[in-house]
């Protein structure tokens, strides 16, 4: 396959750099009929995945990537990504120099090795508030800022897969779930039971419970309340609508609970945030230059 066809599929763009570390926009324009190219991961990667969907794999499996997950890279790792429900997807990857994972890992508490033990951390809600910052950066955010979300990518890696594996599923749900993930993504705000999407797909309501957690790694209630706080938490900072009107444009019915959870994931009131990360209310400052280098 040559590289001008490879280039066509898949386009990066740097974010930010610095010692030891760099950040992508890696955007894929890849489906079913388009062939597929092994590679090889340069450095150690954590990529999160803003949107669509696809299938990594590796000589110790594969797994489906969903958006809001993050995708674990190892150094040396041959690996393919497939599209074979979809067309494209878009990630930030966040790429890592050994010697600079090797110093960071041993001051992470009960981290003992550096090599991941999976592919995959699911799309939980501990992570909204990171991948918030992440679409921030990706979406023309400072860059002076990718220092810090490199270690704080870095950390949630190494202390949400350590010790874990990944769960193996068959092409057949994989597909379903692809397909459900979709509907999900493009009827976020509107009301979503587990009856009408496992209906959609022509499954129980409880086997869908079963093949979705362990097809994605979460629970449609779940994974569906994070999508929700990711969507609102990018309008509370780039819009001056109503925090009411933006909960509920959101999905969420009432403002009290919205508060609450947007609270225990954030730790800040939906007003704190907003005066925290929107253009007008931010405090100006600036934490010095940003290194240029290549993405691996």
């Amino acid at each position: 396959m040559s590289d001008r066809l490879r280039k066509s599929l898949a386009t990066s763009r740097l974010l930010a750099s610095g010692d030891g570390f760099s950040v992508c926009d890696e955007v894929c324009r890849a489906g079913p009929k388009d062939p597929v190219f092994e590679e090889q991961h340069a450095w150690m990667s954590v990529s999160a995945v803003l949107s669509g969907n696809f299938v990594y794999r590796s000589k110790r499996g594969r797994v489906l990537m969903a958006p809001g997950s993050l995708l674990l890279g190892q150094q040396g790792n041959c690996f393919c990504c497939t599209h074979d429900h979809g067309v494209g997807d878009r990630c930030v990857a966040f790429y890592f120099d050994p010697a600079w994972i090797e110093e960071f890992a041993a001051e992470i508490p009960r981290v003992r090795r550096t090599r991941f033990a999976m592919h995959r951390v699911p799309p939980l809600q501990t992570l909204v508030p990171l991948l918030s910052d992440v679409r921030a950066l990706a979406d023309g955010g400072e860059s002076s800022g990718g220092e810090e979300l490199a270690l704080r990518m870095a950390g949630a890696a190494f202390r949400l897969a350590h010790g874990g594996s990944d769960l193996r599923v068959n092409s057949r749900d994989e597909r379903r779930m692809t397909e459900v993930v979709r509907s999900i993504e493009e009827r976020l705000t509107e009301p979503l039971s587990i009856a009408t999407l496992a209906r959609e797909v022509g499954m129980s309501r409880y086997h869908f419970l079963r093949t979705f957690r362990r097809t994605i790694g979460e629970t449609p209630y779940r994974y569906v309340l994070s999508r929700r706080l990711v969507v609102v938490a990018k309008r509370l900072s780039s819009t001056s609508d109503n925090i009411l009107d933006t909960a509920l444009a959101c999905g969420f019915g009432d403002l009290s609970e919205f508060t609450r959870r947007f609270r225990a994931r954030f730790g800040v009131t939906p007003a704190m945030y907003r005066r925290r990360t929107h253009p007008v209310h931010r405090a100006r400052g600036h934490f010095g230059p940003v290194h240029t280098l290549n993405c691996p």
